[in-house]
């Protein structure tokens, strides 16, 4: 059983007829008759008696029917929910990686929130990109470009990056963190090579690379968002990337103009933005 299917119940109460129920629900005479005899089949008892050429609820009908008219109000009730709400109403899935998510967006999500009590977010975390393709999210940020797709895709951020070493210790001493070869494009790994350094440890997890470079034994690259500590640590050396790396921001095409999605979108650039200032 389904909604569509119960408010043929009522329509038929009401105006007395298949013909009229038809009209009514703009569907066809034919679907209303198969719709019914569906529920009766379902409930093993029979909703409506013809007399006089028309259709009378019987009383298991009538039983039915108050139920159906409590399940209307609900319907009701449940649709002004967003009237009672100011501003945008909706419930977002936004695809990320743990940092970005962690480091990001939950610092600043629940003042968002507050000041937009009609959305909800949903953050779906992992190292490997969501099927977007699939649905599986609203909107997805992403640290490389996708070649492409059927959604919308636009520069969400630059993120500035910084090698970290410590600041006094010999060669023989030093650990490099990388990031796997599948990443070996990325500004990071670039910047890594220069150095001529074995790698000791290989991660895509930039919070596993920020545990060893606080040790003070170990070099490594980290995102601005990544550095909370290191920066002002006395026993490391920072140094700047000479080049940034873009982030970019995937949308589903029938989101790009709703009013949920844009307010939410306005948010993730001033999450980055804010973060840069930050670092």
């Amino acid at each position: 059983m389904n909604w569509d299917d119960l408010r043929i119940i009522a329509a038929v109460r009401d105006e007395g007829t298949y013909a009229g129920a038809s009209a009514r629900l703009r569907i066809d005479e034919t679907t209303v008759g198969r719709r019914l005899a569906r529920i009766e089949r379902a409930l093993g008892l029979r909703l409506f008696e013809a007399v006089d050429g028309v259709r009378k609820p019987t009383r298991q009908c009538d039983m039915v029917l108050a139920h159906i008219e409590a399940m209307a109000a609900h319907a009701e009730e449940i649709g002004r929910i967003g009237e009672s709400l100011p501003g945008p109403v909706g419930r977002l899935r936004i695809a990320s990686t743990s940092a970005i998510a962690e480091e990001v967006l939950a610092p600043r999500a629940s003042e968002f929130l507050r000041a937009h009590p009609g959305l909800t977010l949903q953050f779906l975390t992992s190292s490997d990109n969501v099927k977007f393709s699939r649905w599986e999210a609203d909107l997805a940020i992403r640290l490389r470009k996708p070649d492409k797709g059927d959604f919308a895709i636009s520069k969400l951020a630059e993120v500035r990056s910084y090698f970290f070493e410590p600041a006094a210790t010999t060669a023989g001493d030093v650990m490099l963190c990388a990031y796997p070869d599948d990443l070996g494009a990325i500004p990071e790994m670039q910047f890594l090579r220069t150095k001529r350094l074995r790698a000791r440890c290989v991660t895509d997890n930039v919070r596993i690379i920020h545990t060893l470079i606080q040790s003070h034994h170990a070099v490594g690259v980290l995102p601005e968002h990544s550095c909370a500590g290191l920066l002002t640590d006395r026993r490391l050396r920072a140094t700047l990337l000479p080049k940034r790396r873009d982030v970019w921001l995937l949308v589903q095409n029938h989101l790009k103009r709703d009013a949920a999605t844009r307010v939410t979108i306005d948010w993730l650039r001033a999450c980055f933005q804010d973060a840069a200032q930050r670092g």
